[in-house]
């Protein structure tokens, strides 16, 4: 029903590399490469501080939830400022942020950062970013997804890693979005021991709104869809029929027919996040109904502590 519509590959996340996997193995050369190039690159450094949140797992892995979490945080004792690199794909996450915080688009990271005059008393947190070298960040903070974990832990595009796990000695913290999960604990320690690990998890905010009789047909377009079909079924939220899009996907008119054409079919109602909303409300008509998420942290105090010893 659902045509052009390029997915994550499955076997990046089975833990034992498969055929397909180790048949692209010599193409992580590249990766490998063009991580070495960015390496040479001078950082720069600023007078402003600075906080990047980003991943070295290719999706879905809540940075910008913890983006909004942590300028949430420090916005009561300094002035925020969230950076992003202008990705015509991402205007989801740009509008999101947009209506949460004091967001800067630019071209370039440093180019944002430019925008910004020199102040001790600002902060800029970077969605995204850790794979640019060219700037020295007070703190950074790697994010992964307990669900997936570190995948095969192989490099793009024999797995899902666009760094390889030994970078994790460059970085000051990981969060682990998701269950608590030891497995992929050990891991990351096993490459920095002495990386501080931090974790938290979605909550459903407007749960009252969803009845338990109701059936829904749900959809989304994110990194990581089974965060939001595993949240629906945590909140007991009664879903018959489940559409995966890729991650940003811009939706036109024939993807919402068929998506009408179906809910009206089975009588169901529809259910998305709040991330793919932002680009359905240029379709009249569409009634769908939203969760509205936020993020709680497991060590609140421990990781509020944590960011004032970098500012």
């Amino acid at each position: 029903m659902f045509k052009n519509r390029l997915l994550k590959p499955e076997f990046w996340d089975i833990s034992k590399p498969s055929i397909f996997s180790l048949i692209l193995l010599p193409l992580t050369i590249i990766t490998i490469l063009i991580n070495y190039i960015k390496k040479l690159k001078v950082k720069k450094k600023f007078n402003i501080k600075t906080i990047c949140v980003g991943n070295i797992y290719l999706g879905g892995t809540g940075k910008t939830p913890l983006v909004i979490k942590i300028n949430e945080i420090l916005k009561k004792k300094y002035k925020t400022y969230v950076i992003k690199k202008n990705y015509k794909e991402q205007i989801d996450e740009q509008d999101l942020l947009r209506n949460k915080t004091n967001l800067i688009v630019s071209n370039s990271r440093t180019e944002g950062l430019k925008k910004l005059k020199n102040s001790k008393k600002i902060v800029a947190i970077f969605d995204d970013g850790l794979q640019d070298k060219s700037i020295s960040y007070n703190l950074s903070i790697v994010c992964f997804n307990t669900l997936t974990g570190v995948g095969n832990g192989k490099l793009l595009p024999a797995g899902p890693l666009r760094e390889d796990l030994s970078e994790l000695k460059n970085y000051d913290a990981v969060f682990l979005n998701g269950k608590k999960d030891l497995k992929i604990k050990n891991i990351i320690k096993k490459h920095n021991n002495k990386i501080k690990v931090f974790s938290g998890y979605y909550y459903l905010k407007n749960k009252k709104n969803f009845t338990r009789n109701t059936e829904y047909l749900a959809f989304c377009g994110i990194g990581n869809p089974n965060n939001f079909f595993n949240l629906l079924k945590k909140n007991k939220i009664n879903i018959k029929k489940k559409i995966i899009f890729p991650d940003h996907y811009n939706y036109n008119s024939n993807d919402i027919n068929k998506i009408k054409e179906l809910a009206i079919e089975n009588k169901l109602k529809i259910i998305t996040t709040e991330k793919d909303f932002i680009k359905l409300k240029k379709f009249k008509y569409f009634n769908t109904k939203i969760t509205n998420i936020d993020f709680k942290l497991n060590e609140e105090k421990s990781f509020k502590k944590f960011l004032e010893s970098y500012l």
